[in-house]
């Protein structure tokens, strides 16, 4: 009985709390809320932060639904505009299409600490709209707004080091995405001269790196993640012999920024920077993973293509029919195998699977997102964005369980040509995937 009263009660006050929530947000927005506009936001995100998981999930029901655009007024200020498209009507229709959560975010953002809040609310949001697409139009909204709050010009790129604070290094360990740092050794190997890591900062969340990017500097294209990660390796402190800068792990350590483009504008100013500080540099390209590459190839019924010869598809289709006959039709046999089956796989396999990963990477990654068929691979859908070139896929190149499982050891380098980066973006953008011509002779 007295359990059931404590939850009663409990529940009495979490109900209030979300009322004073959206109270506090509809006078946020009028003449009055706005003159007092940082007390009001600070006690509001105090209290959206106590919300449990029913409030929070109200919170954004409320916003997508009684802080949408008046429809009356869009209709009615759309068509004066399309009768006298005057600066004057078209000023009033873009002030009439806003929707007023937007005014209220800029509010809101207004409270100490606001903008890390409105981050992690919007991270909270984006673990709801993969269940309740209601909840779009307010993810379009928040994505609108810190694509302008995190606008790159703001952002400061920081080198961290061994000699930066002790905090921000247990933040680096704590958010590396791609391959994890086993503790204090293993960092500091990628701190060493022969390494580097830089993050980008935001004026009003000084203590949190957004993203930040780990390069090795090589004498040659690496094939093969293990030796990059290697801490018994001596590092090299001769700038003289780094002839390449790899970038092989980006990490983005705000889940609520997802979709806010940082990660681009990162990699081209550590290159150039780094072509700054190394003359010697001549060439810039990653190591990079392929995780989505077994999903696919378990997943395709049949190889097609009107880009290709009838013959290359027909080579290919017989090459997915010889890694299911031997391996399963998932591939289960190839998942759960020891990295050094994969490394010594039959010579017909091989090609088999390189060819079927150029395919994947060549002409199933589209710049499109309209059609979730046909996207392909995420991490090679951000670099060929970025401009990059698809310069070679590896063999047995991370023989840990995770590259296994995701991609059977294989792992790509993509090229930045500096000279020709919005060349290549382009060509992405109109459905053109720019691979050298080693990637192209694996699907002959």
């Amino acid at each position: 009985m007295f359990e059931k009263l404590i939850e009663a009660r409990r529940s009495t006050r979490e109900r209030a709390d979300l009322a004073r929530v959206l109270d506090a947000c509809r006078q946020l927005l009028t003449e009055k809320g706005e003159a007092n506009s940082v007390a009001i936001a600070t006690d509001t995100l105090q209290r959206f932060e106590r919300l449990n998981a029913e409030g929070v999930q109200r919170f954004f029901e409320v916003l997508a639904t009684e802080f949408d655009p008046d429809p009356g007024d869009v209709l009615r200020l759309a068509e004066r505009y399309a009768v006298n498209r005057s600066p004057e009507h078209l000023v009033k229709l873009a002030r009439a299409a806003e929707p007023p959560r937007q005014e209220l975010l800029r509010r809101l953002n207004r409270a100490p600490g606001g903008t890390a809040v409105l981050v992690r609310m919007r991270a909270k949001l984006l673990d709801r709209l993969r269940q309740d697409r209601s909840l779009m139009a307010v993810d379009a909204d928040f994505e609108h707004l810190m694509s302008s709050w995190f606008n790159p010009g703001f952002l400061k790129m920081t080198q961290v080091s061994w000699n930066s604070p002790a905090s921000l290094l247990e933040r680096i360990i704590h958010h590396e995405a791609v391959h994890a740092i086993d503790g204090w050794n293993d960092l500091r190997r990628r701190l060493e001269p022969d390494r580097r890591l830089f993050a980008f900062f935001h004026p009003m969340l000084p203590d949190e790196p957004l993203i930040f990017v780990e390069v090795a500097l090589l004498s040659e294209i690496p094939g093969a993640i293990g030796p990059l990660l290697d801490r018994s390796a001596a590092p090299v402190d001769e700038p003289k012999k780094f002839k390449v800068a790899t970038f092989y792990s980006i990490s983005n350590c705000q889940p609520g920024l997802r979709g806010v483009n940082l990660g681009n504008f990162l990699i081209k100013r550590v290159a150039e920077q780094l072509q700054r500080e190394l003359p010697s540099l001549k060439t810039f390209c990653t190591l990079s993973p392929v995780p989505s590459l077994v999903g696919w190839i378990s997943k395709v019924d049949e190889i097609a293509s009107a880009r290709l010869k009838p013959a290359q598809v027909a080579s290919l289709n017989q090459s997915l029919g010889l890694l299911r006959k031997h391996y399963g039709a998932n591939l289960a046999q190839l998942q759960s195998a020891d990295p050094a089956v994969l490394a010594a796989l039959p010579k017909p396999h091989v090609q088999a699977l390189m060819g079927l990963a150029a395919f994947y990477l060549v002409l199933r990654t589209t710049s499109s997102v309209n059609d979730l068929s046909v996207v392909g691979d995420p991490v090679a859908r951000f670099h060929l964005n970025n401009g990059a070139r698809l310069e070679r896929i590896n063999l047995a190149a991370d023989l840990t369980r995770k590259g296994v499982k995701q991609s059977l050891c294989l792992m790509v380098n993509y090229l930045y040509d500096l000279q020709d980066i919005e060349d290549h973006h382009q060509r992405f953008v109109d459905g053109e995937v720019v691979a050298s011509k080693a990637v192209m002779s694996l699907m002959a």
